[in-house]
């Protein structure tokens, strides 16, 4: 079995060297919540070195609340917001002659989009027009239906570190069961999702989930020994990584 493993980065953690050793696809802010063409460039130069795939990572425009709140925008601003921030990333991109794997929305904008059919079709249809490279979307989700009719693939994604509602929502990071930080945790949690194509919800529901990439978040706590830990988990279970 292989599996992407995939990570938020550019966030300002400046940890990217310590985790892209374990790691085959990342995420990488390009302005909105976090982001600047220097950071950018610095880690698209890093993901290079460690044949690491790169996708951009746009969120809602709104660095006080690192793109994880949803704020009161219009259509157009947001579509606008949303085009600068991709073809800002592709510009970069270019620049260090690395190509783009795939866009995934960033916090409140991801969740919004896995629920909400305007904003999915917003996000979708700027995506197919700038970039035109597949999505990484939640199972069952709105956008993941959305993007079909876009003709953008989607690669189907869930958390390694986040407990999930059963209506398969993450957990708001409000709930002190939102994150999962102990690695023998995180194992369990997606080796029933890769295997059994399930999800045990916060409520102890089993639901049914699938997914093609894992996502652990840079930003955890303990996030490059959880990483690691997670990479010769997986290896040691027979479960390649890329």
């Amino acid at each position: 079995m292989v599996i992407d493993l995939n990570m938020d980065v550019g966030e300002g953690m400046n940890n990217e060297a310590q985790l892209f050793p374990y790691i085959s696809s990342c995420n990488i802010a390009c302005g909105g919540h976090a982001g600047t063409y220097e950071s950018i460039a610095s880690v698209i130069r890093l993901a290079n070195s460690h044949n690491v795939k790169i996708g951009a990572h746009p969120s809602f425009p709104d660095k006080s609340n690192f793109g994880r709140k949803v704020i009161d925008i219009n259509p157009t601003d947001l579509k606008s917001s949303l085009r600068k921030q991709l073809l800002d990333f592709a510009k970069v991109a270019a620049d260090n002659d690395c190509p783009i794997n795939h866009v995934k929305a960033h916090g409140a904008l991801y969740n919004l989009a896995a629920k909400d059919i305007s904003t999915a079709s917003l996000f979708a249809e700027v995506v197919k027009e700038e970039l035109n490279v597949p999505i990484y979307a939640p199972y069952k989700s709105v956008l993941s239906q959305v993007a079909k009719h876009y003709d953008l693939r989607v690669v189907l994604e869930a958390f390694a570190d986040r407990n999930y509602n059963d209506d398969l929502t993450l957990v708001s990071r409000v709930n002190d069961q939102a994150l999962i930080l102990e690695s023998n945790q995180i194992l369990d949690h997606i080796l029933e999702i890769i295997t059994n194509n399930r999800v045990k919800s916060i409520n102890h529901n089993w639901i049914a989930i699938k997914a093609k990439t894992i996502c652990m978040h840079s930003d955890s706590p303990n996030a490059e020994f959880l990483i690691r830990q997670l990479s010769e988990d997986l290896n040691s279970k027979g479960i390649e990584i890329g």
